[in-house]
C-alpha cells in the first residue's frame, strides 16, 4: 500500500511521503485552529507545516514542482498560513488591538519585500550565467571572474525569504498568547529587519567588480586561450541531462589520443553530469558563439549523437567530420540515413560496416573505417568455468533491458511483454543462480507502462533477496562483509573529502576554478576501483541485486557476471567482448531464424521467447561448458562485431584520427592552392605538423603491412 502511494504520489521515499501528507493536512488543521479560535493548536500546526515544507524542499520533491502548477506554489502556502493568523487574531477579538493592524502592515511589507529580493537573486544568477563554460581552460588568467555570492544567500533563495517570517509569527503568536503586545512586536521587527538585510546584501553583487565581464570578452579569452592550445581532435556533443553518458563513454578514448583533444558540449546541464576528465571542455550554449570561435587548428571533428545541433560544426570545411556513435548495435539508430552528412562513419568492426550496406541509407563503403571499441578495454575475458559446481560459487546472471523507445514497437524492450517472467524464472532456477538487474537509464521517461513493469520487477527482486536472505541453505561470511562496508565507508569519506571544492554550483567560478588537479583526479580514479571492488564484496554473492545509477558501472557488472539477459541494444555488442554465454529477448516474436537474420549480435545468442522457455539453455551453458555449443561461435561473432583483438583498438582509433586528420590538411592545402594566385608550389610535407606526419606515416605503414 505505501508502495502504490510513493509511485502515485510520485516521491522518493516513505518518510517522503509522509511529509507531504503532513503538509497537505497541515493546512486544514490551521484554519481549524484558526476558527476555535486556538492558539497552541494553530502553533503546532503552523510547525508541522513549516518543516514538511522545508522538507520538501530540501529534498527537491516532484510533489513540491507540482503544487506551484495548481497555483498552490511556495509563496501562496506562506500567504495563506499568514491570513490564517489574521484570521486566528479576529477569533481571539484582538481586531481592535494595534497587534492585529501591525501583523496585517508586516505581512503586506513583508510581501512587497518579495520583489526586489526575486528580482535581485534572478539579476545576479542571468549575470553570472557565462556566454561559454569550459573545464580544464585557463581562462583566469586572461579575464577576471569574481568570486560568486556566498551559497547560503542564492541556494534556495526564495524559501529562505519567505521562512523569515517565522520571527513574526512566532511574536504574534507568543504574544497573543501572553496577552504582551511588545513580544509580537519585537517578532514583526525581526521579521522587517531580516527581509530588508537580506535585500540589502545582494545589491552589491549585481554592479561593479562583482559581476563577471561582459560576453565579447569572455569570448575573446577563449579565443585566445584556442589559439595557444591548437586542438586538433574535437569530441562534440549535444542532447538531453539523461543522455550525458553518451559522451561520458568516451572521454577516456579522448585523454588516450595522440592529438591534441577537446571536448566540446551545447548544453550546460550537460557539463553539470559530464564525468572527471583531464580533457579541456568548453560548453557553447549559443550557436552562434560557437561558428565565431576560432577552430582552425581542428582537423578531425567526431560525433557522438545524430542531433540537430549538430549542424553548427558540420558547417566547418576545414575539418574532417567522423560519426562514432554511442553504441554498436542492430537497432535502426545504428544505421541513421542522417550519417551520410559524415565524411566518415567508424564502426567497431566487419558487422557495422555490413550493416550500412544492408540498410542502404546512402553511407558509402569507402566512408566506413573499422577501429574496435576503445571502450571495452576493462571488460574481463572469460578465463573458463566461471564457478558452479566447480567450487561451489552461486553463478550469477546480469538481466539488462533496454529502455522502451520513442515508438510502441514490442521488439524496443523486453520489460513490457518478458521482463517478469525472465526474471521469475532467474530467482526460482534450481539449481539457484544470482540475479543483478540493471536497467538502462531511460527505462520508464516515455512509457507509463514500462516504468510500472520496471517497479514490477525491481519489487520481485527484493521479495525473492529477502526470501533467500531467511532461507537457511544461503550462509553469508558477516566478517568479510563487515570489513568491505567498513572499506566503502572509507572510500566514500575520502572520496567526499575530493570532492570538497570541485561542485561549484556558479557557473563563472566553476569555470574560473575547473583546472583539473591532475593528482586528485587520479587518485579519485584509483578509489573508485577500490569502491567497485569493496562494493561485491560488501553482500553475499547470492544476494540478488537492482542496480541503477552510475556505480557500478555496467562493465562492472559484465566482470563479476557469468552470463547476461538483454534485448537488441550496444548492450549486447559490449557483452559480447567477454566470451561469456548470453541470452537475447525476441520480444516481437520473430521467430528464431527471422531474428537471427536481422539482428548480427544475437547469432551466437540464446533466443529466448517472451514465455522464456529458453532460458535453461543459457543456465545450462554456465554451469556446464560441455553444455554450451556456442562458445566457437561467440569466438567468431566477437572478432565480426568488434574486430580484432591486435592491434589494441585505442591504437586502431589514434590511426583513423591521424589519417583523417591527414586527409583534412590535403583539403585545406589545395583550397590555399586554388586561391593563391601566382604562388608556389606547397609541398605537402612542408604543411603538416611533424607529430601528424609521423603518424600518418605510421599508418601507412600499417596499411602497406
Amino acid at each position: 500500500m505505501i508502495s502504490t502511494a510513493i509511485r502515485v504520489a510520485r516521491v522518493g521515499s516513505a518518510a517522503e511521503l509522509a511529509a507531504a501528507v503532513l503538509m497537505m493536512l497541515g493546512f486544514p488543521c490551521l484554519m481549524l485552529a484558526a476558527l476555535v479560535p486556538s492558539i497552541p493548536a494553530f502553533a503546532a500546526a503552523a510547525a508541522v507545516t513549516y518543516l514538511a515544507d522545508h522538507y520538501l524542499h530540501r529534498k527537491g520533491s516532484y510533489l513540491v514542482n507540482r503544487l506551484s502548477k495548481v497555483r498552490a506554489g511556495l509563496s501562496i502556502r506562506f500567504l495563506i498560513r499568514q491570513l490564517l493568523l489574521i484570521l486566528l487574531l479576529a477569533r481571539l477579538s484582538l481586531a481592535d488591538n494595534l497587534i492585529y493592524y501591525g501583523a496585517i502592515a508586516c505581512f503586506i511589507a513583508f510581501y512587497g519585500l518579495q520583489a526586489p529580493h526575486g528580482a535581485l537573486a534572478t539579476l545576479i544568477r542571468n549575470r553570472r550565467r557565462m556566454p561559454v563554460a569550459t573545464r580544464n581552460v585557463d581562462l583566469a588568467s586572461r579575464v577576471r571572474i569574481p568570486d560568486a555570492p556566498p551559497r547560503v544567500l542564492l541556494h534556495r533563495a526564495a524559501e529562505k525569504m519567505l521562512h523569515l517570517d517565522l520571527a513574526a509569527v512566532a511574536g504574534i503568536l507568543v504574544g497573543a498568547q501572553l496577552e504582551s503586545a511588545a513580544v509580537g512586536y519585537t517578532g514583526i521587527g525581526v521579521t522587517l529587519a531580516l527581509g530588508i538585510l537580506y535585500v540589502a546584501v545582494l545589491v552589491p553583487y549585481v554592479r561593479g567588480r562583482k559581476i563577471p565581464p561582459k560576453a565579447d570578452k569572455v569570448l575573446a579569452a577563449v579565443d585566445g586561450w584556442l589559439r595557444e592550445y591548437r586542438p586538433e581532435t574535437v569530441l562534440y556533443f549535444s542532447g538531453s541531462k539523461d543522455s550525458a553518458y553518451q559522451v561520458n563513454m568516451w572521454l577516456e578514448t579522448m585523454e588516450q589520443l595522440d592529438t591534441r583533444p577537446l571536448v566540446i558540449l551545447r548544453e550546460r546541464v550537460i557539463l553539470q553530469n559530464l564525468a572527471p576528465t583531464t580533457v579541456p571542455v568548453i560548453c557553447v550554449p549559443g550557436g552562434v558563439h560557437l561558428m565565431n570561435m576560432d577552430l582552425s587548428t581542428v582537423r578531425v571533428a567526431l560525433y557522438a549523437a545524430n542531433v540537430g545541433k549538430n549542424i553548427h560544426l558540420l558547417r566547418v570545411p576545414t575539418m574532417k567530420h567522423v560519426f562514432i556513435g554511442h553504441g554498436d548495435s542492430d537497432k535502426l539508430a545504428s544505421v541513421n540515413p542522417f550519417s551520410k552528412v559524415y565524411d566518415e562513419v567508424w564502426t567497431a568492426g566487419r558487422a557495422g560496416r555490413d550493416r550500412y550496406a544492408i540498410a542502404d541509407v546512402g553511407v558509402r563503403d569507402d566512408d566506413i573505417v573499422e577501429v574496435g571499441r576503445p571502450q571495452l578495454a576493462p571488460i574481463q575475458t572469460w578465463q573458463g568455468v566461471p564457478g558452479g559446481a566447480a567450487d561451489g560459487r552461486c553463478p550469477t546472471v546480469l538481466y539488462a533491458p533496454t529502455w522502451e523507445g520513442w515508438d510502441d514497437n514490442p521488439g524496443n524492450t523486453s520489460i513490457l511483454l518478458a521482463g517478469e517472467t525472465i526474471v521469475k524464472k532467474l530467482v526460482e532456477a534450481d539449481p539457484a543462480v544470482r540475479v543483478l538487474y540493471k536497467p538502462h537509464p531511460f527505462t520508464g521517461t516515455r512509457s507509463a507502462r514500462a516504468k510500472a513493469a520496471h517497479q514490477r520487477i525491481v519489487a520481485l527482486i527484493e521479495k525473492a533477496a529477502a526470501e533467500r536472505a531467511a532461507d537457511a541453505r544461503f550462509t553469508a561470511d558477516t566478517a568479510e562483509q563487515t570489513r568491505a562496508r567498513a572499506e566503502l565507508a572509507r572510500i566514500e569519506a575520502r572520496l567526499a573529502e575530493l570532492a570538497v571544492g570541485t561542485d561549484k554550483g556558479d557557473e563563472a567560478e566553476a569555470t574560473r576554478d575547473g583546472l583539473v588537479d591532475v593528482a586528485r583526479h587520479e587518485e579519485t580514479a584509483r578509489l573508485r576501483e577500490e569502491w567497485n571492488a569493496a562494493y561485491w564484496r560488501s553482500f553475499p554473492e547470492w544476494e540478488h541485486r537492482v542496480i541503477t545509477g552510475s556505480q557500478p558501472r555496467l562493465y562492472d557488472c559484465f566482470n563479476v557476471s557469468d552470463a547476461m539477459v538483454s534485448d537488441i541494444s550496444s548492450v549486447v555488442s559490449d557483452f559480447i567482448a567477454s566470451g561469456k554465454p548470453y541470452a537475447v529477448t525476441d520480444s516481437a516474436e520473430l521467430g528464431v531464424e527471422e531474428f537471427k537474420r536481422q539482428n548480427t549480435a544475437v547469432r551466437a545468442a540464446v533466443i529466448l521467447s517472451n514465455s522464456a522457455a529458453e532460458l535453461g539453455g543459457l543456465l545450462d551453458a554456465v554451469r556446464d561448458p560441455a553444455a554450451d555449443p556456442l562458445a566457437e561461435d561467440r569466438g567468431e561473432l566477437k572478432r565480426y562485431l568488434l574486430g580484432p583483438d591486435e592491434p589494441k583498438s585505442i591504437d586502431q582509433f589514434n590511426t583513423a584520427v591521424a589519417q583523417l586528420a591527414l586527409k583534412a590538411e590535403t583539403r585545406n592545402l589545395g583550397q590555399t592552392s586554388r586561391i593563391t594566385t601566382g604562388g608556389p608550389d606547397v609541398e605537402l610535407a612542408d604543411a603538416v605538423p611533424g607529430q601528424r606526419a609521423s603518424a600518418a606515416g605510421e599508418a601507412d605503414g600499417i596499411n602497406a603491412g
